[in-house]
């Protein structure tokens, strides 16, 4: 099992950058594949990005590609999403999630596959 907590939301301005982060305690980081997901008011939870165990292989939402990157550090057992470009719609909830894979290279995209949770970090972009 591992526990998810996430830090590095705030206010910014559009146009701005953020880093968050998802520090995981626990068994065996490396098992696991993990993504960032977020909610806005009103909207149900959205897939933002996703990596690999390995970490050499990631995914992205149409919306954030070019402007977010998804990376993990296995030294820090964290996984990281830094936003640059941020733009008001940006604004949610963002919450990391971990699922145990055995490939190195799957990337996990959809919500339902993931069996671990953060609280989630609020990000607001005002314009």
């Amino acid at each position: 099992q591992v526990q998810l907590v996430e830090s590095g939301g705030g206010l910014v301005q559009a146009g701005g950058s953020l880093r968050l982060s998802c520090a995981a305690s626990g068994r065996a980081f490396s098992n696991y594949a993990l993504g960032w997901f977020r909610q806005a008011p009103g909207k149900e939870r959205e897939f933002v990005a996703a990596i690999s165990r390995s970490g050499g292989y990631t995914g992205y939402v149409d919306s954030v590609k070019g402007r977010f990157t998804i990376s993990r550090d296995s030294a820090k057992n964290t996984v990281y999403l830094e936003m640059n470009s941020l733009k008001p719609e940006d604004t949610a909830v963002y919450s990391c999630a971990a699922v145990v894979r055995s490939l190195v290279t799957t990337v996990v995209t959809t919500q339902g596959e993931y069996a671990y949770w953060g609280q989630g970090t609020q990000v607001t972009v005002s314009s």
